[in-house]
């Protein structure tokens, strides 16, 4: 009787245990600039306003943005890359669900006049830390 109960936790292990590695949500979208007058320093002024709005939403808190401008390399279509990065699936989704008529998105729909970002991709993303 105690080699079965043994068995059943020791099965059981897997479902209680955490992940050993952390997963984060990123969104990364291919963005372009409206105008020829339309500058980099826009770009993350816009970024800048957009995540302080995103920061007061729920699941907003912990999110971070980063902008990649290509350096020495053809871009195709693509001028920069934005890219959103939520702790979680959990937040990225909540702050997803309550996007439609929120801060951030007034601030979107502002920033289209700078710049406009078509198409985006979610990965997910595994930090990875050495000791």
């Amino acid at each position: 009787m105690k080699r079965i109960i043994w068995c059943a936790a020791v099965s059981m292990l897997p479902m209680l245990a955490k992940p050993a590695y952390a997963t984060e949500a990123w969104q990364a979208f291919s963005c372009q600039l409206e105008d020829d007058d339309k500058t980099e320093a826009d770009v993350v002024a816009a970024a800048k306003k957009w995540l302080k709005a995103a920061k007061t939403m729920e699941g907003g808190k912990d999110l971070q943005v980063s902008i990649h401008f290509p350096v020495a390399a053809a871009a195709g279509d693509t001028d920069f890359k934005l890219i959103l990065r939520a702790p979680s699936f959990k937040d990225w989704g909540t702050f997803w669900d309550g996007y439609e008529g929120s801060p951030a998105h007034k601030i979107d729909q502002e920033a289209d006049e700078i710049t406009t970002c078509k198409e985006s991709r979610l990965f997910q993303g595994v930090v990875i830390d050495v000791e």
